[in-house]
């Protein structure tokens, strides 16, 4: 699955569940290991393990490999590595004190995010890999 694909389902999935405050940054000029971050949060222990449930659950029928899924046992900050893509469901209070979004030295690339009724393919997205660009 391509990365914007991927990152259109674990979207797509945290809203199902009314995630908050969803931000995506491209790590491809920080690491190698993955090309996207996403962070949401969520109201409460339930809402934060639902959010991360409902991605690993989408993931999974998408035939997604989970890498790693840790933290439910709290539920304060839930993370699911996808390997391109890693997600961060946290409570407000735990989100804020870590600050993930700073934390990566130099400020990452943030991705626009839109709905997916709005999403535009990008350029050459229908075109079959044997057609030339022109």
């Amino acid at each position: 699955m391509n990365i914007e694909t991927l990152q259109r389902l674990v979207i797509d999935a945290l809203e199902d569940v009314k995630a908050q405050d969803i931000k995506v940054f491209s790590t491809t000029h920080m690491t190698g290991l993955f090309d996207r971050v996403v962070i949401a949060s969520g109201t409460s222990n339930r809402q934060t393990r639902a959010l991360a449930q409902n991605v690993f659950d989408k993931a999974r029928q998408n035939k997604v490999e989970v890498l790693a899924h840790e933290g439910e046992d709290t539920g304060e900050w839930v993370l699911l590595d996808l390997g391109d893509i890693v997600v961060h469901c946290m409570q407000p209070a735990i989100r804020q004190y870590y600050n993930l979004e700073e934390l990566w030295g130099e400020r990452p690339v943030e991705v626009e995010l839109l709905p997916q009724s709005r999403q535009v393919p990008p350029a050459g997205f229908f075109a079959s890999a044997d057609e030339d660009e022109d």
